[in-house]
């Protein structure tokens, strides 16, 4: 009799008991490379780093912390994913400060005129480096600048700087109980802060301090230029009568002529003038080194050109002669009929001044210096202004305001203007177009009509 086994399969071995809670590890998984880490500080909040590119082409440590774990997660996958998206963290450790004060000395001062390097010295020592300068470039943010443009355009400048508290008799928030007079900066002025700032960060970015231009991420408002501001051609005409009598009767022709700014009129030599001899006078014409030529005699100029190659301002204290605003400032440009006599008389008029004055004179070459030769100062020519300005009826018109005219009434004329922006030295043609074409109430009026006559 056989005996047949049954086989039974295994029983099932007891599963391993769990540990106790409290013998579990108290850490999370361990991240791969590239992941970061999060652990919790001593303080219990949490900390977390990873190693992220920088803006120099290497890897750096980056910490930083949240008061819970999920808001230190949050911080490290943004980390993260900056890194993934090829923005890198910055290389340097400077406060703006610090940037600040290297962009200003090794990169603006080399390649700007003065006049800029002192604009923008101004706006780094009164507001940028109060407000900001000691945030690490690194971590300065949109929302930093956005705060900062808040405060700045908000803020009074009376209360800031204690003007009416320096006043013998204080009008307005010196006073006890007194109100603020709301004394603020303009848009442009705000505008300029910020565009300081931008060009410093955009420089950070060229150099790969920085990785992004937060600046560029907050809006300003552009100011609005006022229009309507040339005379009309009576009024041009009333500047020129009322000057007549004036030693400078030339400088403002060739103001409402050729629309030079003042600097480029004090800065102006006698070498950058060419003169066209009156072909009634020898016959040909052609050009010659003065007027005073013995078949002219002094006067019988036809026309000519003047290159404007530099212009006079005052920076630090100081007169000196500098490049135009732009290479497009740099021109050359005809001398009509009008502009070319009037230049000949005030030579003659100046020949006259040097030999009165001699030994005191001072020769400069220049076409509109001081009564001993001297650069002139622009105080002085404010004043002649102010005179000329108050004879012709015209209280509040800027010296500025002719060259506006020059532009507008060109452009009134039928004048192309790509043209007229060549004569004024404008470096974009939207600048012509958009600040100096006004139109007259008069001209929208003859427009109109047209249109009425067409539809009635």
């Amino acid at each position: 009799m056989s005996v047949t086994t049954l086989a039974f399969p295994d029983e099932p071995e007891e599963p391993e008991k769990r540990k106790p809670a409290k013998a579990r590890r108290s850490r999370s998984r361990k991240r791969a490379n590239g992941e970061g880490t999060i652990y919790q500080r001593k303080d219990g909040r949490y900390g977390f780093s990873a190693y992220v590119p920088t803006t120099a082409g290497t890897l750096k440590r980056v910490q930083g912390y949240g008061r819970t774990h999920e808001e230190a997660r949050k911080k490290l996958t943004k980390l993260l994913e900056q890194a993934d998206q090829g923005i890198p963290v910055s290389a340097e450790s400077w406060t703006l400060a610090q940037y600040l004060a290297y962009w200003l000395e090794h990169i603006v001062r080399p390649e700007r005129k003065p006049k800029t390097v002192q604009g923008y010295e101004g706006v780094i020592r009164l507001y940028l480096i109060p407000e900001l300068g000691n945030k690490r470039l690194g971590k300065l943010a949109a929302r930093d600048v956005r705060a900062f443009i808040s405060r700045v355009r908000a803020q009074c400048l009376c209360c800031k700087h204690g003007v009416d508290a320096a006043r013998d008799v204080p009008r307005c928030c010196a006073l006890k109980g007194g109100k603020c007079c709301d004394s603020l900066l303009s848009t442009r002025m705000v505008q300029s802060i910020h565009a300081v700032l931008r060009n410093a960060l955009e420089s950070a970015v060229r150099e790969e301090i920085v990785p992004r231009n937060v600046a560029k991420l907050v809006r300003v408002s552009a100011p609005k230029y006022r229009v309507n501001r040339g005379l009309t051609i009576d009024q041009a005409r009333a500047v020129l009568r009322a000057a007549e009598d004036e030693r400078l009767h030339a400088l403002y022709v060739l103001a409402l002529c050729l629309g030079l700014r003042r600097g480029e009129l004090l800065g102006l030599r006698w070498d950058d003038v060419t003169w066209i001899c009156c072909r009634a006078c020898d016959g040909e014409g052609g050009e010659t080194d003065g007027p005073d030529c013995k078949t002219c005699s002094g006067q019988g100029v036809e026309g000519g050109s003047l290159e404007v190659v530099q212009t006079l301002q005052r920076v630090g204290g100081a007169l000196r002669f500098v490049a135009p605003k732009s290479e497009d400032s740099e021109r050359t440009i005809p001398l009509p009929l009008f502009c070319a006599v009037s230049l000949a008389k005030h030579r003659a008029r100046q020949l006259e001044e040097r030999a009165e004055a001699w030994p005191d004179w001072q020769e400069h070459g220049l076409v509109f210096p001081s009564r001993v030769g001297t650069p002139m100062e622009p105080d002085n020519l404010r004043r002649s202004w102010g005179r000329v300005r108050e004879a012709a009826g015209l209280d509040g018109v800027r010296f500025h305001d002719m060259r506006h005219t020059c532009v507008s009434l060109l452009l009134h004329l039928g004048v192309a203007p790509d043209v007229v922006r060549e004569i004024a030295g404008h470096s974009d043609i939207d600048v012509t177009m958009t600040i100096y074409a006004h139109t007259s109430l008069e001209e929208k009026r003859a427009a109109l009509g047209k249109l009425g006559d067409v539809l009635g």
